[in-house]
């Protein structure tokens, strides 16, 4: 297959298009109200181009047949994609490539009582790094993977709720203001990725010596590429384990950075 056949997606998705569409067009309208520094721009682009061949390509075929790349599929979609995406801090870029009527009308359903509910969920220092590391933890269940690889709806449902919180989740670890505004303080973003990057590791670490065949679903949708499950297992389980890890550390050291920050500021709180 050539470059060109790795690129047909394995499955059409009309909402997957219309949300990449509609996010290209507000990043490049708000371009013309915010300058937006070409780091900032390469930053967005590629996380946008990591989740899109992630999810829209025939790489959602091999994901579907091999665990190791159901791994990799699930380390971009809930780890680097969002990372690298919120890096280039987009909300006030897109916010300004809205129409005016449309900027308005958000701005007066975040100041009413549903509103400021909606933002304090999607920004709870508690919850977003809670249902951040349930995501990954609870789709690995043998008995939960096996019925959400086989059912189309369990299957979008999945790769979709680690896409929205890997966003929620690198919306608070990478802010670089106080608390408040912020929702979580400065040293709280640093401690929160080692607190979620303890699970997954161990999850990792089980999964990949572990000596029985966890996913046998793998075996009987038949493997792409033809590999023992035990050595899948175990590649699959190392990806978790060691990249993972690795993004949360990143993730981690940006969060330091900006504490060292405002901490030289005296305003660390």
């Amino acid at each position: 297959m050539d470059w060109i056949g790795w690129l047909v997606p394995w499955e059409v998705s009309p909402t997957l298009l219309l949300c990449f569409v509609v996010c290209g067009v507000l990043f490049v309208r708000g371009q013309r109200v915010h300058r937006v520094t070409r780091v900032r721009q390469w930053l967005f682009w590629s996380g946008m181009t990591l989740l899109y061949l992630s999810l829209h390509t025939m790489l959602d075929y091999y994901a579907e047949r091999m665990f190791f790349m159901h791994r990799i599929q699930h380390l971009v979609l809930h780890h680097l994609g969002p990372l690298v995406v919120m890096a280039s801090y987009p909300g006030q870029v897109l916010r300004a490539g809205l129409p005016l009527s449309w900027r308005c009308g958000l701005q007066r359903f975040n100041q009413t009582w549903l509103g400021r509910s909606v933002i304090a969920t999607l920004t709870n220092p508690i919850i977003v790094p809670a249902l951040f590391i349930f995501l990954v933890v609870v789709w690995l269940i043998p008995s939960v993977q096996f019925y959400s690889m086989l059912d189309w709806r369990l299957y979008r449902l999945m790769n979709w709720s680690v896409v929205i919180t890997g966003f929620m989740y690198w919306n608070l670890i990478l802010d670089r203001r106080v608390c408040p505004p912020s929702a979580m303080s400065p040293g709280g973003r640093v401690i929160s990725p080692i607190v979620t990057m303890a699970p997954q590791m161990v999850a990792g670490a089980m999964i990949a010596f572990t000596e029985r065949d966890l996913y046998p679903l793998f075996d009987l949708c038949g493997r792409a590429i033809a590999m023992e499950a035990q050595t899948d297992q175990m590649i699959g389980g190392l990806t978790m384990w060691i990249p993972a890890a690795m993004t949360e550390v990143i993730g981690l050291i940006v969060a330091l950075r900006t504490l060292m920050r405002l901490s030289a500021k005296k305003r660390w709180v």
